[in-house]
């Protein structure tokens, strides 16, 4: 059977109630899970405000350190959210997970995705919870990601698991022609094209994770994470045809 990765980002997981919302969520799926998890709220913005309080130019090796905390808050709060329901789970940063990035600090490239214990527990019918944004280098540092990093994760690890698809929970229905929060114009489109997408703005997917979807055949479903939105809006999908032959990732680009 194959993997289901699911994205869940900081607006999803604003407060405690939010995590009992997600949790539900994926206690209804079945077969093989695994959640890719961003950092609460505004939890980076304010990790980056504090680092700028003690330093004003914080070296960027250490600023990773700090920054890949947020997203480890929340893995293990979602993992213990679903334990609490019956559901066996196990949390891993990005290093535990084998997403390998190339040196450079704060915004980092994957370079390649071993997912040696992600399988081993999914084999053991746990549902993995994945920290976003972060992985680790051939010198086994700590490194992040940059902008839209946590959705790269997803897919970059559904690449190497050779999931089905990526479900992404957002604060929004789906993807719209331009931002809805700022124009009531815009128009929401149930399928998209990879190459469609890439041409929307930013907003809801990054580019990064969209080309790297497209570079691998895999199919996309962008959705809300408010349960009582999913009939009226059913989400968006972003797919196509794509000859692939074997996980390509960032630096093949």
């Amino acid at each position: 059977m194959k993997a289901l990765v699911m994205k869940f980002g900081g607006a999803a997981l604003r407060t405690p109630k939010h995590f009992a919302n997600v949790a539900e969520i994926i206690c209804e799926k079945k077969g093989r899970v695994v959640v890719v998890v961003s950092a609460m709220g505004n939890v980076t913005d304010e990790l980056v405000g504090l680092a700028h309080e003690v330093a004003k130019k914080p070296a960027r090796r250490e600023m990773d350190m700090l920054l890949s905390v947020g997203e480890r808050i929340s893995m293990s709060l979602l993992a213990m959210a679903l334990e609490a329901r019956g559901v066996s789970a196990i949390s891993l940063t990005g290093s535990q997970s084998g997403i390998i990035t190339c040196n450079r600090h704060n915004e980092a490239f994957i370079q390649d995705v071993r997912p040696i214990r992600i399988q081993k527990h999914l084999d053991e019918g746990r549902v993995v919870i994945v920290a976003g944004f972060q992985g680790v280098s051939d010198e086994k540092e700590i490194t992040t990601l940059g902008r839209g990093g946590s959705d790269t994760s997803a897919v970059a690890l559904a690449a190497a698991l050779h999931a089905e698809k990526v479900e992404f929970y957002k604060d929004v229905v789906g993807i719209y022609s331009k931002n809805p929060k700022k124009n009531p114009d815009a128009t929401l489109s149930l399928e998209l094209s990879f190459e469609k997408a890439l041409t929307f703005p930013e907003f809801v997917l990054h580019k990064r994770a969209i080309l790297l979807a497209s570079k691998n055949g895999l199919p996309l479903h962008v959705k809300s994470f408010k349960r009582d939105q999913w009939d009226r809006y059913p989400g968006t999908w972003i797919r196509g045809v794509t000859d692939v032959k074997g996980p390509i990732y960032e630096d093949h680009f």
